[in-house]
């Protein structure tokens, strides 16, 4: 992840000096994972990451360019990286949530009906290991608005929906970056679809404070890194 965020932070400062313009193709990869001190595969999946926000555009068989943003918005969707790492009030959210969705959870483990036990069940069936992370935020966004609705507490639902939406990026950095995390959410989400069948509050609420807990554990880590 570290050599992964140098190779980001890198391929940023060629911008900011003008080095990389807007349309320019980046040098081959042997050149440019040289160049950067760091191995290939940690080279792609900067890119990748560049890629994911718009910055860097993969044209296969013909190469990675640079957007053709004006410089000023290139730069802002950069900054979102450095954002996330500085930014406390994303921490700050995800600390109201761990107080206030298990609470949601519990209430719903008990008036869950069975149409919404499926919906939750066909969403995780629709996400696997090898979902690319823009679907597997939306179905993550999905799953935790079936289980607040289900609460049947419309204020709470949409102010904890309304948190959701404001840790996206957390969630897309996230999935870019830590290892295995795709896994984690599915078997976590696994938990609490299993929790919720049997109508378990107390396993319910323990079943969503692991979940965001370990988000949060990772996003604090990052803020004091």
């Amino acid at each position: 992840m570290a050599v992964t965020e140098e190779a980001i932070s890198t391929i940023k400062a060629m911008i900011v000096a003008g080095e990389l313009k807007p349309g320019d193709r980046l040098p081959p990869e042997k050149e440019l994972s040289e160049r950067l001190g760091v191995s290939r595969n940690s080279l792609r999946e900067a890119v990748k990451s560049l890629e994911f926000i718009h910055v860097l555009d993969v044209r296969r068989g013909d190469g990675t360019f640079v957007t053709s943003l004006e410089p000023r918005q290139l730069l802002e969707a950069m900054s979102f990286v450095v954002d996330l790492h500085r930014d406390r009030s994303v921490l700050e959210i995800f600390e109201v949530r761990r107080v206030l969705e298990p609470h949601a959870a519990g209430v719903a483990a008990r008036l869950i009906s069975d149409s919404e036990l499926d919906a939750l069940a066909a969403s995780l069936a629709s996400v696997d290991e090898s979902t690319d992370v823009d679907r597997m935020v939306a179905h993550d966004l999905e799953f935790h608005r079936i289980i607040s609705n289900a609460s049947g507490n419309a204020y709470l639902s949409s102010l904890l929906d309304s948190m959701s939406g404001s840790t996206t990026r957390a969630r897309i950095w996230r999935g870019i970056t830590q290892n295995e995390s795709v896994g984690r959410t599915l078997s976590e989400h696994a938990s609490i679809l299993k929790a919720l069948r049997e109508h378990d509050v107390e396993m319910t609420r323990a079943a969503l404070v692991v979940h965001i807990g370990g988000i949060e554990s990772w996003l604090r880590a990052a803020v004091e890194a």
